[in-house]
């Protein structure tokens, strides 16, 4: 058979006028599997919930024969036009012998019992399973007038079978040698363009069949992730990605004629997975206090640190939730998974990178990019959709999403788990050292910089946030902060050491970004805890 493909609420802002992907949709796509190297039209069907891979079956529609896949059909050979079938296949490639094409309006046609794509398993009985295309071949010619032959339609016909329709050559010696590579016509049937009288139409009540897409593999989209890229690797597949639900069943490789489809689905199933995510995330908070709510949670690629050879990516799951960053490497179901994530860090002590995100300089495209509906060639590099997350000592993690629209969430999403909580904490103080002496550096959300006595807690100094004009550190311990002076506006310099510098500094930017976000009025009400989870 010649088979081709065919043709946290509100975590983003969306112009209204622009359309945002439906969440059912349904299109003929390539399944390529791995494991088989082979290629086969699958149909897709895209619902709210659950994404279902369909195959062309042969089913009865009428007659009441049983549902069973294997069909046995009688053919009465014609003096003209004989069996009215080619076949493809053969042991010999370790492909069973397929109907690879059926002649319009004769003996096989006649009987809708038979299709392209259909194995042939006995002749008169005999099991040609194990028998190579020639003798295959063999059989049909010598099996006499009347043939019986039994058949079981293929859902997933072999790449092999898929070679070009044709035949060995236009010559008239029928004895030649056929050959599993083409279709053995000629060989069954004699000269195709004589026809042989129509008998009459088969009676009602005899069976009748006819192919259908039936459901194969219901991938639900509540936790699933998609990938563009090869296991293990960044390297990104063209046209093509997977889809693998919370179980770890996965779609194998979904192929598209252009990018511009491939997209296309890409962004309907994505949005479908983050639209039931948000929905989990507000049936979560509704169970946990204010402090514990969860942001925003999802599947990202993470990349080892600094490029480490030979160490291949791997999915990972993310969580804003609470006062903490967790990375997982499966989604926590239950309350007690929240205490087995591979990693958390404090969110204050933490930066947000995004590494390259190319926007066009035209508004409307700069949008529809912004929300994934846009696909763009200059977004396919390994940098264009990832982030990192900087962490104290130096550390951090790289992490890659398939959309822009996804590093848009992930990244407000970080701005606003980040203000919530410099707002819970309100100050933060860590022990340092200057010429000797044992200190405690504050930031506080209120009043700003205090730097005291460890032990008699008595205050040396104190700034607003908005008299630190600079900073300079060593990217080790120590650091010198520069503030001007509100009474002589000079500038005085405070030299700092801290075990722990680079969260140090982290924290420093976490509450300026608060207290700059905190000025402006629709940052607030778009970023209000209450608003968005604990009525939800």
């Amino acid at each position: 058979m010649n088979v081709t493909g065919k043709q946290q609420p509100e975590l983003i802002e969306r112009p209204a006028s622009l359309s945002v992907p439906t969440s059912t949709k349904s299109g003929i796509a390539l399944l390529y599997n791995e494991e088989t190297n082979n290629t086969y039209d699958v149909c897709l069907k895209l619902t709210r919930e659950l994404l279902t891979i369909q195959k062309l079956d042969v089913v009865c529609t009428s007659g009441g024969e049983s549902p069973v896949n294997h069909r046995t059909v009688v053919l009465r050979r014609q003096a003209a036009g004989g069996l009215g079938l080619s076949i493809k296949g053969g042991a010999e490639h370790n492909v069973p012998v397929v109907i690879s094409k059926i002649f319009k309006d004769q003996v096989a046609d006649r009987t809708g019992k038979l299709f392209v794509g259909d194995a042939v398993l006995q002749v008169n009985g005999i099991n040609v399973e194990p028998c190579t295309h020639e003798e295959v071949v063999h059989l049909l010619r010598t099996a006499g007038d009347e043939v019986t032959i039994t058949v079981r339609y293929l859902r997933e016909v072999p790449s092999f079978l898929k070679l070009p329709l044709g035949s060995p050559g236009p010559s008239a010696d029928h004895s030649r040698v056929s050959s599993p590579l083409f279709d053995s016509g000629l060989h069954l049937n004699g000269n195709g363009n004589n026809t042989a009288p129509s008998p009459p139409p088969p009676s009602a009540d005899k069976p009748r069949y006819e192919k259908r897409w039936l459901d194969a593999v219901p991938l639900p989209l509540l936790m699933a992730r998609v990938s563009r890229c090869k296991a293990g690797t960044d390297q990104l597949r063209s046209n093509c990605f997977e889809v693998f639900a919370l179980d770890g069943a996965g779609t194998n490789i979904l192929q598209f004629c252009t990018a511009a489809e491939s997209t296309d689905w890409l962004q309907a199933i994505s949005t479908n997975i983050n639209q039931l995510t948000q929905e989990k995330i507000k049936m979560m908070n509704k169970s946990c206090s204010s402090e514990d709510q969860t942001v925003h949670m999802g599947w990202t690629c993470g990349s080892p640190e600094g490029g480490a050879a030979g160490r291949s990516s791997a999915f990972k799951f993310l969580a804003l939730r609470g006062p903490l960053f967790y990375i997982f490497r499966s989604p926590p179901i239950s309350a007690a998974d929240w205490g087995h994530a591979e990693t958390t860090y404090n969110l204050y002590e933490v930066l947000f990178k995004v590494h390259k995100l190319w926007m066009a300089e035209d508004c409307w495209l700069q949008a529809r990019l912004y929300l994934g509906l846009e696909h763009s060639p200059e977004q396919q590099d390994n940098e264009s959709l990832c982030f990192s997350i900087l962490v104290g000592h130096g550390q951090s993690h790289t992490f890659r999403v398939e959309l822009a629209s996804d590093l848009a969430t992930w990244e407000k999403s970080f701005q606003r788990a980040a203000f919530w909580e410099v707002q819970r904490i309100r100050s933060k103080s860590y022990m340092c050292s200057s010429q000797g002496n044992v200190l405690s550096f504050t930031i506080d959300f209120g009043s700003g910089f205090t730097c005291s006595e460890a032990s008699s807690k008595t205050p040396l100094w104190r700034y607003k946030f908005s008299q630190l004009k600079g900073s300079s550190d060593d990217g080790k311990t120590r650091v010198k902060l520069l503030f001007k002076n509100a009474e002589s506006n000079q500038i005085e310099m405070k030299e700092l050491e801290f075990a722990n510098l680079t969260a140090v500094l982290h924290c420093i930017h976490s509450f300026i970004a608060a207290k700059v976000a905190s000025m402006d009025p629709l940052f607030v009400c778009s970023h209000s805890l209450s608003g968005h989870h604990m009525n939800t």
